[in-house]
């Protein structure tokens, strides 16, 4: 084999990419400002197109978690409703629900009323 072949090192000995032994570094200062410009470019491009996706997939994400959870505190909620009205009304369970199904049709028809109308029909 060869004294340069599979080394790493030139058939000087020295390290391939290694600095002259003048001390002439005026290539490596040309070479660590190309790198830090490209380095800079990739940078500003990562930020203008990674940054605006990470950020809308990070707001669905947790979007899709609060909306879970509201859920799931809107049915713990009428639960709770029902067995309080079950022991506060006097009667079968039957009144609990009427009285709960009563608030709720009515939060309903309000929000209903508050909606947005396209330009359709409006009936």
């Amino acid at each position: 084999m060869s004294p340069g072949r599979g080394t790493g090192r030139s058939k000087t000995g020295r390290s391939r990419g290694a600095s002259p032994p003048d001390g002439d570094s005026a290539g490596d200062d040309s070479i660590d400002a190309a790198v830090a410009r490209f380095t800079e470019a990739v940078e500003a491009v990562r930020s203008r197109t990674s940054g605006p996706v990470v950020t809308a997939v990070r707001a669905l994400v947790y979007g899709v978690a609060i909306a879970t959870a509201a859920v799931g505190v809107v049915v713990l909620v009428a639960i709770a409703a029902v067995r309080a009205l079950d022991i506060v009304v006097p009667g079968d369970v039957w009144a609990a629900h009427l009285i709960t199904s009563v608030v709720f049709g009515l939060a309903g028809a309000w929000a209903w009323s508050k909606r947005r109308r396209s330009g359709a029909a409006h009936i």
